[in-house]
């Protein structure tokens, strides 16, 4: 509704030190820029270059001066956004992990005096563990994108590695004895945020309120009501993903749905109301059309191992992070032991029983396609109608996806 602009605000107000990048780029690249040049604190993206050009195209770090020691913070996009992300919103960027080029980073800003080298990353929490494997110089990694939550660095390579985890349930403080140019010893607390017995700050409330008033009613509009806990964060489903499958199967009249494994949005629990924005913060993207096509079981089993092999590739490298995509009207065994093309087997179609035909055609919706000019209704009206058709909706344990012991 505001192209983001109420997280920029209230992002300003924050004022946090610095930021790197993963999904403010599926504004489009002139958003970015415009949104880039009014913020108040520095966007970080080592690895983000000008693909025309071959040339950085935002800044690769900032140096501070903390406690008398001087901090390096450098940053990492999301490395996969092109692939990720629907590529065609910035054209003329590219990304990629770019080890090298944080080698370089890693051994300027050594030479410019740094005494403690912070990475703020969005690689993922496996990249980032094989990146500190493999680098060395970087002090402290804050790892961001796979929403883990750490109760105490991991250590690598001499690399601390912190993950805070999503949705603001902890905040991490790590403090660091540096000396004699370098680190000597940190003490580190993963910090629960309990929102019921903390006063919220009074200047922050009224700006928040004041970015939701425009809003606030269309926003609160009650849809319908759970009897199950709707969730988003399993490996390989969530009810909420399963509630958006049975959406897409009945809405658009398909057999087979697809919901991508995203992990944002929060839970539900039983017997809650579902508002307008419960349905926004499990739906909501600026490429959100639902679309219905035909696909054989021979391209829906590609698209089942792609995903599979991005998710379980056992190169970290090779990993995007992420959850397995979930399926609707199938089930299927995953074995993520075996190599790309041997991962899914057993793919049924639930409605009749009989396997999954590679020969055959089915009908096929599902939502977040990458591609350019992607047809169908925005997912969130759609499952909001079908929300309003239920009136109570509730959500039966999902027995059609089966992971081997390998």
């Amino acid at each position: 509704r505001t192209q983001g602009q109420d997280m920029v605000n209230v992002m300003n107000a924050l004022k946090p030190d610095a930021m790197t990048s993963h999904w403010e780029f599926t504004y489009g690249i002139d958003r970015v820029t415009e949104i880039v040049e009014g913020l108040e604190f520095p966007f970080l993206g080592a690895n983000i270059f000008d693909s025309e050009w071959n040339e950085p195209a935002f800044e690769s770090h900032k140096i501070f001066e903390r406690g008398g020691v001087k901090v390096a913070v450098i940053g990492q996009a999301f490395p996969y956004l092109p692939i990720a992300n629907p590529g065609w919103m910035f054209p003329n960027l590219s990304f990629g992990i770019r080890e090298e080029r944080m080698r370089e980073v890693v051994e300027q800003v050594r030479a410019d005096g740094a005494e403690l080298v912070v990475l703020l990353s969005h690689n993922g929490f496996d990249v980032d563990r094989k990146m500190a494997s493999r680098l060395p110089g970087i002090d402290v990694i804050l790892s961001g994108h796979t929403h883990d939550a750490l109760p105490e660095p991991v250590i690598v390579n001499g690399t601390l590695i912190i993950a805070s985890g999503s949705h603001s349930k902890f905040v991490s403080r790590l403090d660091l004895d540096v000396r004699e140019g370098g680190v000597k010893g940190y003490k580190y607390r993963l910090i629960p945020v309990f929102a019921d017995v903390i006063e919220p700050d009074p200047e922050m409330t009224a700006l928040v309120d004041a970015q939701r008033a425009p809003f606030a009613d269309d926003l609160s509009a009650v849809i319908g009501k759970t009897e199950s806990l709707l969730y988003r964060r399993g490996n390989f489903n969530g009810t909420w993903d399963d509630l958006i499958c049975q959406a897409l199967l009945e809405e658009r009249q398909a057999d087979i749905a697809l919901s991508p494994g995203f992990r944002w949005g929060p839970s539900l629990l039983p017997g809650q109301d579902i508002t307008r924005e419960d349905i926004y913060s499990a739906t909501a993207m600026t490429y959100p059309n639902a679309y219905r096509s035909e696909m054989t079981g021979a391209f829906i089993h590609t698209i089942m191992e792609d995903v599979a092999d991005n998710l379980f590739n056992p190169d970290p490298y090779y990993q995007q992070g992420g959850d397995m995509v979930r399926v609707g009207g199938m089930g299927y065994t995953i074995d993520v032991t075996k190599p790309i093309g041997q991962r899914i087997t057993d793919m049924v179609l639930l409605k009749t029983g009989e396997a999954i035909n590679p020969d055959k055609t089915y009908i096929v919706s599902g939502w977040a396609s990458v591609n350019e000019g992607t047809e169908g209704p925005p997912i969130y009206d759609l499952v909001e109608s079908y929300i309003a058709r239920q009136g109570t909706v509730t959500v039966a344990p999902n027995t059609a996806v089966h992971v081997a012991d390998g």
